[in-house]
C-alpha cells in the first residue's frame, strides 16, 4: 500500500444515552447533515419501542442492542477469481466490519419499511430485529446461506 493508513475518528457518545455506538447509527441514519433530525428520529423510535415491549422487562436501549446482534452477520461471501473463473469465497467479517454491516442493514430496510414517519419504521425494524424476523434479519440469513454453500471454496481464502 502507498498511502499510510487513515487515523480512526473518535467519535463522541450521544447526549441522551452517553453510548458511542448511538451516535455511531445516528451517524449513518443522517441525510444530508442533519443530525439534529437523525437524533430526534432515533430517540423518537426508542421511545416507541418502549411503549410497544414493556413486556420485554428490558431497557428500550437493551433491546435495540440486542436487534443490532441479531442482524449482525459472522461470515460474508467474496468475489475471487481463480483461473478464469470467479468463485464466491466464504470469509470471515471483521468486527468493525460486522457492526457498519448490521448498521446500515437495519436502516436500509427501516427506510423501505411501509409508515407514516421514519422514527415510526425504525421501531418497527428494531422490533422485528429483536424477535429475530425483518428484513434486515432475513438479509443475514441469507448472507450465512450463501457462505454456507460455497464452503467448498473456503481453500481459495485470501
Amino acid at each position: 500500500m502507498r498511502k499510510a493508513k487513515p487515523k480512526k475518528r473518535i467519535l463522541l457518545p450521544d447526549p441522551k444515552y452517553g453510548d458511542v455506538s448511538v451516535t455511531r447509527f445516528v451517524n449513518n441514519l443522517m441525510l444530508d447533515g442533519k443530525k439534529s433530525i437523525a437524533y430526534e428520529i432515533f430517540y423518537d423510535a426508542i421511545d416507541m419501542v418502549g411503549e410497544k415491549m414493556k413486556d420485554a422487562d428490558k431497557a428500550p436501549l437493551d433491546i435495540w442492542r440486542k436487534a443490532l446482534e441479531n442482524v449482525t452477520p459472522q461470515v460474508e461471501v467474496k468475489s475471487r477469481r481463480v483461473g478464469g473463473a470467479t468463485f464466491q469465497v466464504p470469509t470471515e467479517v471483521r468486527p468493525e466490519r460486522k457492526v457498519s454491516l448490521s448498521m446500515k442493514n437495519m436502516i436500509l430496510f427501516a427506510r423501505k419499511r411501509p409508515g407514516h414517519s421514519m422514527a415510526e419504521k425504525l421501531a418497527a425494524e428494531i422490533q422485528a430485529a429483536f424477535n429475530e424476523e425483518g428484513g434486515a434479519f432475513k438479509r443475514k440469513e441469507e448472507m450465512h446461506r450463501m457462505a454456507d454453500a460455497n464452503k467448498a471454496f473456503a481453500h481459495f481464502r485470501f
